[in-house]
């Protein structure tokens, strides 16, 4: 047979969702992959019942329909203090995943640079090699994850055309401060580079901490393509709903790249979607209070058993530390990976080993997420507990 891409040796499959398919077959409950397992709000439920009946149902425009490039233009221009113009500046994509493809492809020609902090969320890597630049990794240094600033300006001065910045990050929890990001901005500006911004998870931060928009700091609009979903704000994973807002000349570029990759994102859902994204404020600062109230129980609970982890700014992710495993004489030897695929099998947990978030060997960390019920997470605490025995022999 002829040869595959030698680009798809370069990458494994997604060891987030290798984790899901395991936990499946063993019947454990699956912290791996970040959705949640409650439903979305009642108001888009209603909204799709009417489309299911009501349409569309056939292609929209191939970047998105009116009614919800508008709502996003909105919504993203209130936070930005900009108005934007949701024919030219706006591209809804299927999911956040094809968003930041969509972006990588627009801007990236063959052997151009792409910054990635790391640890990263395990995407960026694949989109930056398939896309056909090369990822130069910068370290976000624990435990609170920040980065050296004379490390990132001399990555930038390897003719960089992009860094990627999760913001929350994926998978650590940290919020980028106000001075970060506007340094960032600083050297984006200065090598005239691109800064990609994953902003998933905005609506997920815990006091004291808030969400910066990197677009919205002065002269930065233009050098800026904000990716983002709808899917964890409005706990909608499943109906891959995404989008880019940027200046018009990328925008009008990606367009074409999303046309000829998926053509458009599913009609009667971007028309459901678009209720959420008109909610008011109340619904975000509830959004805040809930997953506030399941992040202190979740870190109170394994802090009482004993296992010991970060506690994050942002998102439904927590990295905890298995090193005191590691050392036993059960698990010597082990990697992260074999000892998730243990846990899933023994404990009747699914986590994510850290090790598939870095570039570097670190091989003592696996990523649990909290975007459960109340009732998922006793019995997840519960199951735990048996892990945290073996701390005690």
């Amino acid at each position: 047979m002829p040869e595959l891409s030698s680009k798809v040796s370069i990458f494994t499959d997604s060891v987030i969702r290798r984790m899901t398919r395991i936990s499946e077959a063993y019947g454990a409950i699956n912290l791996s992959q970040g959705f949640p397992d409650f439903d979305p709000p009642k108001e888009i439920l209603d909204a799709l019942a009417y489309a299911a009946y009501n349409g569309p149902h056939q292609y929209t425009f191939t970047y998105g329909s009116y009614n919800l490039r508008s709502a996003l233009a909105k919504k993203h221009g209130k936070a930005i203090n900009r108005t934007i113009d949701p024919d030219m500046e706006v591209l809804v994509t299927c999911g956040g995943t094809e968003a930041m493809m969509s972006a990588m492809m627009t801007i990236c020609n063959p052997g151009d640079n792409v910054i990635i902090f790391s640890p990263y969320y395990e995407n960026y890597r694949a989109d930056t090699i398939l896309s056909g630049a090369n990822p130069i990794i910068v370290p976000l240094n624990p435990p609170d994850y920040s980065f050296d600033k004379q490390v990132l300006e001399d990555a930038f001065r390897n003719n960089v055309k992009a860094i990627i910045v999760c913001n929350p990050s994926n998978p650590t929890g940290k919020v980028f401060t106000t001075e970060e990001l506007e340094f960032i901005g600083h050297l984006a500006l200065r090598y005239d580079a691109y800064v990609i911004t994953d902003e998933v998870y905005e609506h997920i931060i815990y006091e004291p901490f808030h969400h910066v928009h990197m677009a919205g700091l002065p002269d930065m609009f233009e050098h800026t393509i904000t990716c983002s979903s709808l899917s964890k704000t409005y706990s909608i994973t499943g109906w891959r709903l995404g989008y880019l807002i940027g200046p018009e000349k990328v925008i009008e570029s990606a367009k074409k790249v999303h046309d000829f990759l998926t053509i458009c994102a599913p009609a009667p859902l971007q028309e459901a979607a678009c209720v959420g994204v008109n909610f008011g404020e109340s619904y975000y600062k509830d959004l805040q209070r809930k997953y506030t109230e399941k992040r202190n129980y979740f870190c109170r609970r394994l802090d009482e058993i004993g296992l010991r982890h970060n506690t994050p700014q942002g998102t439904y992710f927590v990295m905890m530390d298995i090193s005191e495993f590691l050392s036993m004489d059960k698990f010597k030897g082990w990697t992260d990976l074999q000892f998730c695929e243990w846990m899933i099998m023994e404990i009747g947990v699914a986590a994510v080993p850290g090790s598939s978030f870095f570039m570097e060997p670190v091989n003592n960390l696996i990523r649990l997420h909290f975007a459960r019920s109340m009732d998922t997470l006793d019995e997840v605490l519960n199951r735990l507990e048996k892990l945290g025995r073996y701390l005690h022999r």
